[in-house]
């Protein structure tokens, strides 16, 4: 008899018990124990498969790919603790308020510089929430059309390198982090490009939505507005080059990338004044709480594979969607709907361990290269993390907005900004060499 429906039973039973607030990994391992025990008095599960267990552990363990994890989160807290992002969106804010939009387009570099240097969505969206967000009101900007802006623009952390998704992603999926950081920088970039010709289109045609900046508010002038410049937006971009380009140009692994990217960080901080040692302290708890909790989602995560396969549920699945008709495209449409209903009640780590070792043994099956399918997955979990009604960039943004910003308003805003999502996603599926180019070239 078959028991391929009690793995189903298995991940059902698992999806329930995580909705229900109790913390991922133990959701992973309680519904591997309860599972595997009912498959094994029924005669379904085999008790030897769990011997691979302490191998796949230390395997893990010793994987240096998952080493960039602390790194980045380390940086990005470092950054946060530093006050250079602050400092960068108020200095571009003055550079760009002049111009029709010009706000709206300072957060959305900012969002793109923060996005290549730290990696962290919450810290970025909150940060752009609490400082640009009453200043846009202030001077007349729509508040769907400021909100959506920075809720967007916070996300591409999600898409760009170093993306923490990205590391995650290339651990579940079996390819190369660098990989996956090359070829996602290309579609990172599109999108970052198709907001600002939104919000510069929009604020041609709709003045009144996005006004220029009044005399009175550009309080640095001049010299001393250049050599502003020079200190904050300087600094980053040489981070910026430090770190990616010493992946793309195949100097440093990004493990060794991120570990430059955090002295880097320190440096910066350094020069800020803004190193010490109560926010050495604090960026270190932040790093070691997070990179905890993933090493404990990956264990318990392989130990739901094993149960999980045992029971016969991969090969169910796998044979399932090779089989889904329309082959490539079938699968393609299957896969990025499951992913993007999932995204919008599941955080991105929960959703790499949940359906990406069911995706992937199809995906290979069906001759899909890997790295693409990963980028195309990144990509859809970045318009995920700004759905309706449970975005989670939304509700940071939320956290921090004014009691004249509505929910309603929030919600409202991510609306156009799903779409160029969309449409990015789109000519990412059509035209893959927007993932492989950089790759081919690097290689």
């Amino acid at each position: 008899m078959d028991y391929e429906w009690l793995a189903i039973a298995m991940f059902v039973g698992f999806f329930f018990i995580m909705m229900t607030g109790f913390p991922v990994a133990f959701s992973f391992a309680g519904a591997s124990i309860l599972f595997g025990a009912i498959g094994l008095a029924a005669g379904a599960f085999d008790l030897n498969l769990l011997k691979l267990l302490p191998s796949r552990w230390f395997g893990t363990m010793s994987d240096t790919t998952l080493l960039a994890i602390p790194f980045f989160i380390f940086l990005g807290a470092i950054l946060e603790k530093s006050g250079l992002a602050e400092a960068l969106l108020e200095t571009l804010g003055i550079v760009f308020g002049p111009l029709r939009g010009g706000m709206a387009v300072a957060v959305i570099i900012v969002g793109t510089l923060l996005a290549a240097t730290t990696g962290v969505v919450a810290a970025t969206v909150i940060m752009m929430g609490m400082m640009s967000l009453p200043i846009m009101l202030r001077y007349g900007y729509d508040k769907r059309l400021a909100s959506g802006v920075i809720v967007a623009s916070g996300t591409l952390a999600q898409l760009i390198p170093p993306s923490l998704v990205l590391i995650v992603l290339s651990q579940q999926i079996g390819v190369s982090v660098g990989d996956l950081f090359i070829g996602s920088f290309i579609p990172g970039l599109m999108l970052a490009g198709s907001f600002l010709l939104y919000v510069v289109v929009l604020a041609f045609l709709r003045p009144k939505m996005a006004p220029a900046f009044p005399p009175e508010a550009r309080t640095v002038r001049g010299a001393k507005l250049a050599i502003r410049v020079v200190k904050v937006v300087i600094p980053p971009i040489v981070l910026i080059f430090l770190v990616l380009g010493s992946i793309f140009f195949g100097i440093a692994t990004p493990t060794e990338a991120g570990a430059v990217g955090s002295v880097g960080a320190c440096v910066l901080a350094a020069l800020n004044r803004k190193l010490t040692w109560r926010n050495l302290v604090d960026a270190a708890t932040s790093t070691a709480r997070i990179s905890g909790m993933v090493m404990m989602i990956v264990i318990a995560a392989s130990m739901f594979t094993v149960v999980f396969d045992g029971l016969g549920g991969k090969s169910f699945i796998t044979s399932m969607l090779t089989n889904v008709p329309g082959g490539v495209v079938g699968f393609l449409i299957v896969s990025n709907i499951a992913v993007f209903f999932l995204g919008m009640f599941l955080e991105f780590i929960e959703i790499a361990f949940i359906v990406m070792p069911l995706f992937v043994p199809a995906a290979a099956a069906l001759g899909i290269d890997l790295v693409w399918f990963g980028v195309i997955m990144a990509v859809n979990l970045q318009i995920a993390f700004i759905s309706p009604p449970v975005g989670f960039s939304l509700f940071y943004l939320q956290s921090v907005a004014p009691r004249e910003v509505p929910t309603s308003e929030i919600h409202r805003s991510a609306f156009p900004f799903m779409a160029l999502q969309l449409i990015v996603l789109v000519l990412v599926i059509a035209f893959p060499q927007t993932v492989r180019w950089l790759i081919d070239i690097a290689a």
